[in-house]
């Protein structure tokens, strides 16, 4: 197997308190490999150590023990990051420069002539929503929002096989968030791999090919989101909203059959059913007593229940 991100027992500590120190477990024996070209979720919540192991990745803080490597190089190989992008949750730049400024300068770190520079910004000034007048105001006068995406554009200045990107949708409105997302999923469509920290569940059902749950610095859950949340077989399970009838009418008959369940709703009930083969007997049960369908919906678990189970 190809694997672009490998961690091998990546364990940080921390030192808390003043007069007595205490030893904080951030990151405990965390063990994952990530292929290429897909979008990665790393999904948690608040403290379980998604931003210490993208820290810990980039080499912005370094490890107790264990070891990481990126495109087949220790993360401590200064030339790999060339082939790499990040932006961390709360991008900080220099004030006063401009989002055109500020994206020349982290051009020309990667060696770009000026003519390259100012295209490659355009072009990605423009897929991050910086609309042209904004791209000459200086950066102190940005809203939270609008860091984000100058924080994503530069992670992508040097075309990175690899982009890390700590909770990309922070401060964005709906319509960013949906920009911004068409943009990670337009990477996957280039060939890069995207490693996306956040605890946005529905970002995460939208985007990801793969997903690793922590909880407490641990390792909780992997694998694909159909492997997670039970597979074809999950799926099996069916919801049935009826109408212009009430539970009570049908309850006796429905009970009837093998696993069904009946809930009065206003105008209606929903009907739960253990496979689809049951629906033409809810049907004509519900139309014998002058109801008529509503809608059928697979019922799957969803990532919520994954992500808060214990």
């Amino acid at each position: 197997m190809n694997y672009v991100i490998e961690i091998e027992g990546l364990s940080k500590e921390y030192e808390k308190g003043f007069l007595k120190k205490k030893r904080v477990l951030a990151l405990d024996d965390l063990t994952l490999n990530v292929t290429g070209g897909q979008i990665f979720g790393f999904l948690g919540g608040n403290g379980a150590g998604k931003t210490t192991t993208i820290k810990t990745l980039m080499r912005l803080q370094f490890p107790t023990k264990g070891s990481a490597r990126i495109l087949g190089h220790d993360i401590a190989d200064v030339q790999m990051h060339r082939r790499i992008g990040y932006c961390p949750e709360n991008p900080y730049f220099y004030d006063y420069l401009t989002a055109n400024e500020l994206m020349s300068y982290f051009g020309e770190l990667f060696g770009y002539d000026a003519a390259t520079r100012t295209k490659k910004s355009d072009e990605l000034l423009t897929a991050v929503g910086i609309v042209e007048k904004d791209r000459k105001r200086q950066l102190r006068k940005f809203s939270k929002g609008m860091l984000q995406r100058v924080g994503l554009a530069q992670s992508l200045i040097n075309d990175p096989e690899i982009v890390f990107l700590d909770e990309p949708m922070s401060g964005l409105d709906p319509v960013g968030r949906r920009e911004i997302r068409e943009l990670i999923a337009g990477l996957r469509d280039k060939g890069t791999t995207v490693f996306m920290s956040t605890h946005i569940l529905t970002d995460i059902e939208a985007l990801c090919d793969e997903v690793a749950i922590l909880r407490s610095g641990k390792l909780a859950a992997f694998g694909s989101l159909q492997e997670l949340l039970g597979g074809e077989e999950a799926s099996r399970n069916l919801e049935i909203n009826v109408q212009s009838v009430s539970a009570e009418e049908i309850r006796e008959r429905i009970e009837f059959i093998a696993g069904a369940s009946i809930t009065p709703r206003p105008h209606g009930a929903t009907i739960h059913v253990l496979d689809e083969s049951d629906i033409d007997a809810v049907l004509a049960v519900t139309r014998d007593a002058g109801g008529r369908l509503g809608s059928i919906t697979p019922v799957k678990q969803s990532l919520e229940d994954l992500f808060v189970r214990d």
